[in-house]
């Protein structure tokens, strides 16, 4: 079975769905954290996904945004890790 567009968007459709529901449903901020990266993770496999199934796949637009959304997301997650472990230390 050869992978498809549609299946890429099912996964990352779920994928976004989890992390959703992991970032409302969920009181302490670490797992909050880990819910916005998940849906972070299922954008940037949409950015793949897209890139790879277009008409004209040459330039690598997708993987350089979803790279630079990844480099975003860590410094986005390393701040934010600081901040809850200064908050619970007070």
């Amino acid at each position: 079975m050869t992978p498809t567009l549609q299946l890429f968007l099912v996964v990352s459709a779920a994928l976004f769905c989890i992390g959703l529901l992991a970032a409302l449903s969920r009181r302490h901020a670490i797992f909050i954290l880990i819910g916005i990266e998940m849906m972070l993770a299922a954008a940037n496999l949409n950015f793949v996904a897209f890139w790879r199934f277009s008409p004209q796949p040459k330039p690598p637009i997708g993987v350089m945004v979803a790279i630079f959304s990844i480099a975003i997301a860590a410094a986005e997650a390393a701040v934010g890790l600081a901040l809850v472990i200064a908050i619970y230390r007070h």
